[in-house]
C-alpha cells in the first residue's frame, strides 16, 4: 500500500513500524508548516529534513519514503522567493516526486501569487504537484484553487487533496487524481468508502495526511480493510491503495 500524503517530520519513529506491519510500504511526505516558517532558511531546513532525516527513519522500518517539496500556503516567509529559486535544484533529487503541498489557505493575494509561481515551475519542468484544499471556507477556496489550476497547469499533473463531498463535483473532471484524506476531523473510513462507491475508483488515492493534528497512521490499511469487507473488487482496491498513486508519482 501507498500512503499518498503524510508529514513524516511530525511523527514518531514507531508510526513507521506500525505502517509497515499493516502493509503500508511506501509513502510521500510533503512540505508544510510544522513551526513558524519565518524565513526561507527555516523553510529550506524543513524541506531538507523531510528529504533526508525522515527518509532514513522510515527506511529503518521498511517504509520507502518519497518527498514533495515547496512552499505551503501557511509557510510563506517574507523572502519566499529564495525557496522558489532553489526548487528546480531540489527537484533534481531522485527521491523528490512532486512540488507540494501547495495551494491556498485563505485565498490572499500573496497566497495566490506563490501558488501560481509554483504551478508554473511544475508546468515548465513537467513535474507533478500536490495541491492542498483547506478545512475552512472549503467550497469557496476550492473554487478559486481549481480556477487557478486550470489557468496555469495541465491538470493531469495535479493531485488535488483533501477532497470531500462538498467539492467533489467541482473537481471530478480534472485529468489528474484526487486525494481522499482519511483523518479524524476530515473524513472517516465509511465516508471514504461511500465516496468511492459513488464516484468509482479510477480517480482516487488514499492518504492519512498524518501530522501534528489528530491523525491515524493506519487509516489507509483500515480503509482497505473496510473495502474488502464491503466486497469491493480487489482490482479496484489496488487502484486506490497503490496503483493510482504509483502511476501518478511514477514510483
Amino acid at each position: 500500500m501507498i500512503d499518498a500524503h503524510i508529514h513524516a517530520d511530525t511523527r514518531p519513529y514507531e508510526d513507521f513500524e506500525m505502517m509497515a506491519v499493516a502493509g503500508v510500504d511506501t509513502a510521500v511526505s510533503c512540505a508544510h508548516d510544522p513551526m513558524r516558517m519565518s524565513t526561507s532558511e527555516v523553510v529550506l531546513d524543513h524541506i531538507h529534513r523531510i528529504m533526508e532525516n525522515d527518509t532514513k527513519r522510515a527506511a529503518k522500518n521498511g517504509v520507502k519514503l518519497y518527498s514533495a517539496v515547496g512552499v505551503h500556503p501557511r509557510s510563506i516567509s517574507s523572502d519566499y522567493e529564495i525557496v522558489l529559486d532553489k526548487l528546480p535544484e531540489l527537484l533534481e533529487n531522485k527521491n523528490v516526486v512532486a512540488i507540494g503541498e501547495i495551494g491556498l489557505e485563505n485565498g490572499t493575494k500573496q497566497e495566490k501569487e506563490v501558488f501560481i509561481k509554483q504551478l508554473k515551475i511544475a508546468q515548465d519542468l513537467n513535474i507533478k504537484v500536490i495541491v492542498h484544499t483547506p478545512r475552512t471556507n472549503k467550497k469557496e477556496i476550492t473554487e478559486l484553487t481549481a480556477t487557478i489550476i486550470e489557468d496555469n497547469i495541465d491538470t493531469s499533473l495535479v493531485l488535488l487533496d483533501h477532497v470531500d463531498k462538498f467539492i467533489i463535483k467541482r473537481v471530478l473532471d480534472f485529468n489528474g487524481i484526487l486525494g481522499l484524506t482519511v483523518q479524524p476531523q476530515k473524513m472517516t473510513v465509511d465516508e471514504a468508502v461511500q465516496m468511492m462507491e459513488e464516484y468509482g475508483y479510477d480517480k482516487f488515492v488514499l492518504d492519512s495526511d498524518m501530522s501534528s493534528s489528530p491523525s491515524d497512521p493506519l487509516s489507509v490499511p483500515k480503509t482497505v480493510h473496510k473495502l474488502r469487507l464491503s466486497g469491493v473488487d480487489p482490482k479496484n482496491i489496488k487502484k486506490v491503495s497503490y496503483s493510482n498513486a504509483a502511476d501518478f508519482y511514477k514510483i
